[in-house]
């Protein structure tokens, strides 16, 4: 974030999302849903999926993304449904998904609601967050619509970032939230540096010879990121692995494809087919009311009260960091690059939707 960057309140940026999203064609109801996980996203400080991605949306819809998808539900039990999204835009299904799942955790105690046939849905944590604040723990997995991790020993990109995402609830604590992509960072974390002329640090990406990439805007353009612990030497065999556990269970369980393959058989500009996995567990199950509560509160505690190694930068758990940024961002506005600013810009002159971010 430079002190230059334009700030925006969450409102305007709001009613910003909005005015694009219907001016593309979605649906009231769609067009809130996918503001409302935008909006929260970005309040959190997750620029890489906040509103950095409409420009990405732009160049997809229609093509990749449907604006007028048949959403329904294909496959239902008392704990489990999957969800065809018929290529809509991914934070759509994603919140009926949940809102599922919920329900029927706290009928049945536990439920999984997959999702086929989807696009891109934003940053994981904000679903999960949605069976913490229900009192539920909730684990949300998704497979990934750009192919970007070079495998252990591999040099040819194999697997999205395939994030995973766990929260569960305390009691006087805000929620655990782990929100987390199976490389050092999410892709689109390559463009938030290039958007703020950065550098990106060693370790995230490789040029096309295996050695360091550091330029980012080279880095978003050519996507071929290390996993999760680099190295075979420093644990990158982990975040490879994690990266196909997850594919299992958002593609291959869904019945969705695995990128590589889908692209070698129908080409790169058909719709990306990402599948989504949503589950919710109900404490209750396993613990005496408030008890799991209870002990998530004093876990916390103790960690927050271990000795930093640098007084500056106390010990914090997985949550502490966003929860902290959206409570300054809603005081303070959120920060817009001159360059995103630039690029919604054109988003609305090519949409025909107003222009109000900086009004």
């Amino acid at each position: 974030m430079s002190d230059d960057d334009l700030r925006v309140p969450a409102d305007r940026w709001h009613r910003q999302s909005l005015e694009i999203l219907t001016a593309w064609g979605l649906n009231a109801d769609h067009a809130r849903i996918v503001a409302d996980v935008l909006l929260e996203t970005d309040l959190r400080g997750i620029e890489s999926h906040g509103l950095s991605m409409l420009p990405i949306y732009a160049a997809m819809r229609g093509k990749k993304i449907n604006l007028t998808p048949d959403i329904r539900v294909v496959r239902e039990t008392p704990v489990s449904a999957l969800i065809d999204a018929d290529h809509s835009i991914g934070h759509v299904p994603s919140k009926m998904a949940m809102d599922m799942a919920i329900a029927k955790a706290k009928a049945m105690g536990v439920a999984v609601v997959c999702v086929r046939r989807s696009a891109h849905f934003g940053a994981a944590g904000c679903y999960s967050d949605m069976a913490a604040r229900a009192g539920l723990i909730g684990m949300v997995t998704t497979s990934a619509r750009g192919i970007a991790m070079v495998p252990t020993h591999g040099t040819e990109p194999v697997f999205g970032t395939n994030p995973i995402s766990i929260a569960a609830p305390a009691g006087r604590n805000p929620p655990f939230n782990l929100d987390m992509a199976t490389t050092p960072v999410a892709v689109n974390k390559l463009k938030v540096y290039w958007l703020k002329g950065k550098p990106i640090p060693q370790g995230w990406a490789y040029k096309l010879d295996g050695s360091p990439e550091t330029d980012a805007e080279r880095a978003f353009q050519t996507k071929r990121m290390a996993p999760l612990g680099g190295t075979r030497e420093s644990g990158g065999h982990k975040g490879y692995g994690l990266a196909m556990a997850v594919n299992i269970l958002s593609a291959t369980l869904a019945g969705t494809s695995f990128q590589p393959l889908r692209v070698r058989r129908e080409g790169a500009d058909t719709p990306d087919n990402i599948g989504h996995f949503f589950m919710a567990i109900d404490p209750h199950l396993f613990r005496e009311e408030g008890a799991f509560e209870a002990d998530m509160d004093e876990m916390i505690d103790f960690l927050r009260g271990q000795t930093p190694a640098n007084p500056a930068e106390p010990v914090l758990v997985p949550g502490d960091p966003e929860y902290a940024e959206k409570a300054r961002r809603l005081a303070e506005g959120i920060p817009v690059p001159a360059l995103l600013l630039e690029q919604i810009r054109d988003v609305c002159r090519q949409s025909n939707a107003p222009f109000l971010l900086a009004g």
